[in-house]
């Protein structure tokens, strides 16, 4: 990234472009457009028939067991996997063309306990490093660039309220201070559109809460679209507008009270499914092996 296109990232948060974003625009073209869609991972078929519409500021949660290809749906997006049916078309373009613009947190690991680097140099990284985790030959030239760097990165910092460790060793934080920190690097190039795979797992419930509406906040308050991966609805059920819930049995896209239901889930797993809500709005699933509710060890495995 060039001086411009990062005084470019900077204004365009700033609302201080030239042309006004796509969001105050409120154009026809979705931010992530599926059709007929369909992917394969080692001549396996995961999803197939799948029409998917995600507007301008729209927080979109993917559900659904580990292996029927949560992460493909986002390596699609990104470009990273061709379709073998179907068409996808994300910020007006081809899947891959328009990554300059998207904000991408994948599966994480933890950060060694030993790794001195500060937090705001992981936040940095939105910026001077490569996108996709591989750094930049150097630093960005001129002091007007640099100014308007550390400028955002202390933008980003606040939004996601790191200020109080960000000067800290990233290997001596919590996993949840680790997220912020890492969703502030996404959000640093001021995205149209994030892509979270995952961004709860390994955290424990009030971290999960917490990063949780930490993401629908800046979701409604920056205007920024959000397709979030996870395992449990339950976190970001009173902040997601729509679900996408992907099966062996097939796929179902709608609110979380529409999807999550006994007779839903019924239809796409093939056997009886109950859900319950408890007395404080939770929703627990019983019947299947895999439920769409909190796990009491997550692992932050890779899947599919």
């Amino acid at each position: 990234m060039n001086a411009h296109s990062l005084n470019s990232a900077v204004n365009r948060q700033a609302g201080h472009t030239g042309q006004p974003r796509a969001q105050d625009q409120q154009v026809a073209e979705s931010v992530i457009t599926l059709r007929n869609a369909a992917a394969e991972r080692g001549g396996r078929r995961l999803w197939s028939g799948l029409d998917l519409t995600v507007a301008a500021g729209e927080f979109v949660a993917v559900l659904g067991p580990n292996g029927v290809g949560k992460s493909t749906l986002v390596q699609v997006i990104l470009g990273a996997l061709p379709l073998v049916e179907g068409e996808v078309r994300v910020l007006c373009g081809p899947a891959g063309r328009a990554n300059e613009r998207i904000g991408y947190l994948p599966q994480r690991r933890s950060f060694d306990p030993s790794l001195r680097v500060r937090g705001r140099d992981i936040v940095r990284l939105g910026l001077d490093g490569h996108r996709w985790g591989l750094p930049l030959p150097a630093w960005l030239p001129g002091s007007a660039a640099r100014r308007s760097a550390a400028t955002r990165v202390e933008e980003v910092i606040d939004l996601v309220g790191a200020g109080g460790y960000a000067d800290r060793p990233v290997g001596e934080l919590s996993g949840g201070e680790q997220q912020r920190l890492l969703i502030a690097q996404a959000l640093a190039p001021a995205p149209d559109l994030l892509l979270l795979d995952e961004p709860l797992d390994s955290l424990d419930l009030p971290n999960q809460a917490a990063v949780a509406a930490l993401i629908a906040r800046i979701s409604r308050a920056q205007q920024v679209s959000v397709l979030m991966v996870a395992h449990d609805v339950n976190p970001i059920l009173t902040s997601v507008d729509t679900v996408v819930y992907l099966a062996p049995g097939g796929s179902k896209i709608g609110s979380p009270r529409q999807v999550i239901t006994g007779p839903t889930l019924t239809q796409l797993f093939g056997t009886p499914i109950e859900v319950l809500t408890t007395s404080d709005g939770r929703l627990v699933v019983i019947g299947h092996p895999q439920r769409c509710e909190p796990r009491p060890q997550p692992h932050g495995e890779l899947e599919p």
